[in-house]
């Protein structure tokens, strides 16, 4: 059985030059991940954003969501960034969807979807999947630009009960999402900053 390494240095395992090799490992893959990213959704033009403003640059989400290969790579490396004291993940529908279930399936952990709005039919819940009020949930989120989205979702499970204890999101594009969602009370943790990664 495969074990990650930041599961066998809890479980002392690992002499100290293994894990220093786990760590360049990691750091290269999550380097090649960014290339890749960059290969398979980066766009150039005139693009509107979700949260209305206009871009030159634009990453399409559903290019690398539906990717089999680069999801189940994000999901594991996502899963990294998970706090060990969740109980559940959250994704917003409906980018993030695929992800969530990315990397609940790495982590093990179950998966709340959220609605932008309660449906209108059947059960006419917000929520989808099961959960119990006072659990510590972490969001997965897709591309986040002023974080506006991923706020509305988080005040949704908290309405409900549950505590967002951390949001984690592939590329935050850094135009105010992580001072919004920080400043929100939200630990956040982006796999990659746009900043980061190598454009035209």
């Amino acid at each position: 059985m495969e074990h990650h390494p930041q599961q066998a240095d809890r479980q002392g395992r690992r002499h100290p030059s293994a894990r220093l090799r786990g760590v360049e490992t990691r750091a290269s893959e999550l380097q090649e991940l960014g290339r890749e990213l960059v290969r398979t959704s980066y766009l150039k033009g005139d693009f509107v954003l979700r949260s209305g403003r206009h871009s030159n640059r634009y990453f399409d989400k559903f290019l690398f969501e539906t990717d089999p290969g680069l999801l189940r790579r994000l999901g594991r490396h996502m899963a990294d960034l998970v706090p060990k004291e969740t109980q559940r993940l959250a994704a917003p529908e409906l980018g993030a969807v695929l992800l969530g279930g990315s990397v609940s399936m790495e982590s093990g952990l179950p998966l709340v979807l959220v609605r932008k709005e309660p449906k209108g039919y059947g059960t006419a819940k917000q929520i989808e999947g099961r959960f119990e009020p006072g659990e510590r949930v972490t969001v997965i989120e897709d591309v986040v630009t002023t974080g506006g989205d991923s706020l509305r979702s988080a005040q949704v499970l908290r309405d409900a009960g549950m505590q967002v204890i951390h949001l984690v999101v592939v590329l935050d594009r850094g135009e105010g999402g992580e001072e919004n969602i920080r400043g929100a009370g939200i630990p956040y943790s982006p796999l990659f900053r746009v900043a980061d990664l190598e454009l035209d």
